[in-house]
């Protein structure tokens, strides 16, 4: 993806099944459990760079003393400047030292070391960046069981019926962010979900307790599948939800569709969620086999005991899991991602050798970003494979006509894709810059190239794993390309394209801003078809004071009046920057909805490319994403 967006954000929790002094004895360090949860966040460090928090329970800690701690921070570095606060004060200390400290006091010398452990890595898709805006969010009181941590990798569609429900409810909560909603709905249920146990328990009760002896048996027996049924009941998103409560439970909820991705695994040592299967493999050192995905639609609870409860808090539904994990935001060192990747770039090769004229000797194919680079792998071994039998044919016919010469089969044997490292991205240059001139001028020197790597008579063919604005493609990638004066560009996306706005976590709901969107309407208007234009505004405009479940989508009628392949040479016209002396010719190629689907059939999360929203909220986004870009709304299409 040529322009980072911001995307889904990144979970990690570690549930210690022993107690500290285990781990020192079994591993030499009573911070085993602190350090995985450390790698953990570092494995995932790709789901967010605006800011990273941690929470931790710590078990059994005398009256008086904090059993629930969270510490944020939102500067750069914020995984290492955090884990220099938690486990800051064990660097002062000899290996013989930490391993004689009781474990009590260890907890008070690094109070964020404890028995339960989240991280969580904040992408903005709203909101200021800043540490008070990262995660974990806490709701505290003096009673354990009610205190709870919670993180997410989440996005709300309705923010503000969330907000109109606790408010019928008879509470004030501050905000309408969804984080802030979220956590108030899971808190009152929590509430709620005591005053029953209570109720049953206490004073007057069939078992008559009070005092402590209430509280800990409340505490034991709290359902979360009730307490998550209740929260989450006009929940319309895309989410993972990770809560610490104070007595010494913890919690994962994953979405009715799957939309989001989480991940665990269970070992001698501890249970281990995270939002990307790759990372428990590395740090845990366990086979993908032994990691599985969190059922979408329930929530897994570990008890303060250790027992383990999966429980289904909504109807189940057909899975939505998201596309773009697969292509762009997760790592690919995933073993299944890491193939769907090949296939997507395999995928492209007939379209590539095509425009080649099916010969190689001329081309020259790299990839940017790095993220695109096993796409690009793909891409270049079905391009020689396609060559290779090709030339085979022609090579057999002459073995049949008794004209085979030693040429032919050299020609046959030598069939290679040239390959060059075209492009190098400055990774310390940040883009930081706001007053549009300067960052234009700073964003076209991201990447440095390799001059020589292609001459004027080739044609460079680029992988990207994506093209979605346009902007950085435009105003970056092929102004730094062309200073290679090669005679042809050729771009191939391993993604189809964006047409529609993604509501569920990736932060693009502006439909002005796809360069699809753009080009689609740029050949409406050249065609003097602007009247479908008028239709698709009528058409949203009649929608806005529909039930959300009547909601249809409407801006379809813009893609079907254009073909697939006019929507890719007008991308390529509108990708071409202005004040360049380059002449050569740019052509772009997308990935088909078609391709996408057979690379990766488990995965049917593809609403931006195809208007198929899961949850009903998509597509009032898109109707809002539709009638603000008409009226000139520049805005967050989404509550």
């Amino acid at each position: 993806m040529s322009e980072p967006l911001t995307h889904e954000c990144g979970l990690a929790l570690i549930r210690l099944k022993h107690p500290l002094w285990w781990y020192q004895e079994r591993h030499g360090d009573p911070l085993w459990g602190a350090r995985r949860l450390y790698l953990l966040m570092e494995k995932q460090h790709n789901r967010g760079q605006d800011g990273a928090g941690v929470g931790c329970v710590r078990f059994d800690m005398p009256p008086g003393d904090s059993f629930l701690e969270r510490e944020r921070c939102a500067k750069r570095n914020p995984i290492e400047r955090l884990f220099d606060e938690v486990l800051g004060p064990a660097r002062k200390m000899s290996a013989k030292e930490l391993a004689a400290i009781d474990p009590t006091e260890l907890k008070r010398l690094m109070p964020l070391v404890g028995e339960i452990m989240m991280g969580h890595l904040r992408y903005g898709t709203h909101g200021g960046r800043t540490a008070a805006a990262c995660h974990p969010h806490v709701r505290r009181s003096s009673l354990p069981s009610k205190t709870i941590a919670l993180a997410g990798n989440f996005n709300m569609t309705n923010s503000r019926e969330l907000f109109e429900i606790l408010v019928g409810y008879g509470l004030n909560p501050a905000g309408v962010s969804d984080t802030g909603v979220v956590l108030e709905k899971v808190a009152y249920n929590l509430d709620k979900e005591h005053e029953r146990l209570a109720s049953s328990m206490g004073p007057g009760s069939f078992r008559n307790l009070e005092g402590r002896e209430l509280a800990e048996e409340i505490a034991s027996e709290l359902d979360y599948g009730r307490i998550i049924r209740g929260a989450a009941e006009r929940f319309d998103g895309g989410y993972v939800l990770a809560g610490l409560v104070g007595s010494g439970d913890c919690f994962v909820v994953r979405d009715p569709c799957g939309i989001r991705p989480a991940f665990m695994v269970e070992t001698e040592e501890c249970i281990a969620v995270a939002s990307e299967r790759a990372a428990l493999m590395s740090v845990l050192n366990v086979p993908a086999s032994d990691v599985r995905p969190v059922e979408p639609g329930h929530v897994l609870a570990i008890r303060r005991s250790g027992e383990t409860i999966l429980s289904r808090f909504a109807p189940a539904q057909a899975p939505r899991e998201c596309t773009f994990e697969r292509i762009y935001f997760s790592r690919g060192n995933d073993p299944d991602i890491y193939e769907e990747r090949k296939r997507l770039g395999r995928n492209l090769a007939p379209r590539v050798l095509e425009l080649l004229g099916g010969d190689l000797s001329g081309a020259v194919f790299s990839f940017i970003p790095n993220t695109s680079e096993t796409a690009f792998l793909g891409l270049v071994e079905e391009v020689e494979r396609l060559a290779r039998e090709a030339r085979g044919r022609d090579v057999w016919a002459h073995i049949q006509q008794g004209k085979a010469t030693e040429a032919d089969i050299a020609s046959l044997v030598g069939i290679r894709a040239r390959v060059e490292k075209v492009a190098h991205k400055d990774q310390r240059l940040r883009t930081f810059i706001t007053h549009d001139a300067a960052r234009r001028d700073l964003v076209a020197h991201v990447y440095d190239i390799t001059r020589g790597t292609a001459t004027e008579s080739d044609t460079l063919v680029v992988v990207d794993d994506s093209i979605v604005r346009g902007t950085t493609l435009r105003e970056s990638v092929i102004t730094m390309l062309a200073r290679l004066n090669p005679r042809r560009i050729i771009v191939a996306s391993s993604a189809p394209p964006i047409m529609y706005p993604d509501c569920y976590g990736i932060d693009m709901s502006q439909l002005g801003r796809f360069i699809a969107f753009e080009a689609a309407v740029s050949l409406i208007r050249q065609r003097g078809q602007e009247s479908i234009l008028r239709t698709i505004e009528t058409d949203c405009e009649s929608q806005e004071s529909l039930p959300v479940e009547r909601l249809r989508n409407a801006v379809r009628k813009l893609y079907d009046a254009v073909s697939f392949q006019d929507l890719c040479d007008e991308v390529a016209r509108l990708s071409r920057p202005s004040g360049v002396s380059w002449k050569g010719e740019l052509h772009v190629i997308y990935q088909t909805v078609e391709g996408l689907r057979a690379a990766m059939p488990s995965h049917t999360g593809d609403w931006y490319f195809t208007g198929e929203y899961p949850t009903p909220g998509g597509f009032q986004t898109l109707n809002r994403a539709y009638l603000d870009w008409c009226r000139k709304i520049d805005r967050r299409s989404y509550e």
